[in-house]
């Protein structure tokens, strides 16, 4: 089923609310023929769609797949921009990459890399992300913000808002944010960010954001390196969480921040990323490539700096590194 049908197809249905559509307001909607509307209903129940038909009603959706599918994401999709091109695959070495190609090639703002599993997924200071299959959130977005080149740690920031809210609206948990992007619950980590530009000189042709949540993992699903560390929605919160629901719910806070941050700047982001901060005025461990600081954190700057106050009174500026907050 061609893009650009299916997107129309699935805005039907969502506009519909969960109603019956008539075969008739689908062939308008879509811009096709009575029998045209037939062959794309049974394309999504060949994708795992159950549609239910009703003579003189119409068709409605009954139950989406449990994949992230296209299809899935865009069924409800209450966004302008973002999400609005979807690139697909069950098994990627990592969405970071082809992201990276798909921006170069031309690829519009709001354009999502997404996958059921990453062979190679790609954390914070090269380190891998686990990204078993079927469980988690592994997707990469491409924004082109006419922005200065220093100023594109922001969007790292705004990121972990997003997921933050996200998480917040599917589910009953309270997730806190460790500086930078750290998304941890009880303690335990349950999303990273990574954010990567494309940039010659001071422009910034793209930012490439990297975002993975642990959804519906169980205990045993974490490799033991990771069980003290890691956690997941499904974990903390006792319930399997609509993985498609969390994605739509994360492109809709971004898109509403990130509108907001190109209005009125990094202000309105910093305070609330300070609202979720779990590390400001607590005593923290900072490991950088050069050195180990301890001191009181004391909040960020306007570019999305740490500031760390040590024993002696002095602020040192954090540009990058591992925090720990001793229990």
């Amino acid at each position: 089923m061609r893009t650009d049908v299916r997107s129309k197809l699935l805005q039907a249905f969502t506009n519909a609310g969960g109603e019956f559509i008539s075969g008739q307001e689908i062939a308008e909607h879509i811009g096709c023929s009575r029998t045209a509307v037939w062959k794309h209903i049974e394309n999504l129940r060949n994708e795992g769609y159950v549609l239910e038909a009703v003579r003189k009603k119409g068709y409605r959706i009954v139950s989406a797949p449990e994949k992230v599918t296209a299809n899935e994401i865009m069924l409800g999709l209450k966004t302008h921009r973002l999400g609005q091109k979807i690139h697909y695959q069950e098994t990627v070495d990592s969405t970071q990459k082809i992201a990276h190609r798909l921006s170069n090639e031309g690829a519009p703002e709001g354009t999502i890399v997404i996958a059921e599993e990453q062979s190679l997924g790609k954390g914070r200071l090269t380190r891998a992300w686990y990204s078993p299959k079927y469980t988690g959130v592994w997707m990469s977005l491409i924004l082109r913000p006419n922005i200065p080149f220093q100023q594109a740690p922001q969007l790292t920031l705004l990121a972990a808002v997003s997921v933050v809210q996200a998480i917040e609206e599917v589910t009953s948990l309270l997730p806190g944010i460790k500086w930078p992007n750290d998304i941890l619950i009880n303690g335990r980590k349950v999303t990273g960010i990574l954010t990567e530009l494309q940039a010659e000189a001071d422009r910034i042709h793209s930012v490439i954001t990297g975002i993975g949540i642990n959804v519906n993992q169980q205990e045993q699903d974490f490799p033991e390196e990771l069980n003290q560390k890691a956690s997941s929605l499904f974990i903390e919160s006792g319930q399997r969480i609509s993985r498609a629901e969390l994605i739509q719910q994360t492109l809709v806070k971004m898109e509403t921040l990130y509108d907001l941050y190109l209005e009125k700047g990094f202000g309105p982001i910093k305070l609330l990323w300070e609202s979720y901060a779990v590390s400001l005025g607590k005593q923290i461990k900072a490991s950088t490539l050069t050195e180990t600081l301890y001191g009181t954190a004391l909040g960020i700057t306007d570019e999305g700096v740490l500031l760390l106050e040590d024993g002696k009174g002095h602020v040192h500026s954090i540009y990058s590194a591992d925090i720990e907050i001793p229990q």
